[in-house]
């Protein structure tokens, strides 16, 4: 992984607090930190929406391979 530096302004109240919560790391692994999860949850976004698809069909509305609901029932009952 490369690293790139990084020099800008933040909050400093929200800073403090970061680094409150996390004694043991500097600020770069704080950085590090607060991006992973800033890409993490754009990334579960876009799962979601690739999800919204499936809303327009109600689970037991047959389709060509039959009825969803009917399949899942099927395999419960196995």
């Amino acid at each position: 992984m490369s690293r790139v530096r990084v020099s800008t302004t933040v909050d400093g109240d929200l800073l403090n607090e970061a680094r409150r919560l996390r004694s043991q790391s500097n600020d770069a692994m704080l950085l590090d930190e607060a991006l992973g999860a800033l890409v993490a949850r754009n990334r579960a976004r876009e799962i979601d929406a690739a999800y919204v698809a499936y809303d327009e069909f109600p689970i037991d509305e047959p389709d060509d391979w039959g009825s969803l609901a009917a399949f899942r029932a099927g395999v419960a009952a196995s």
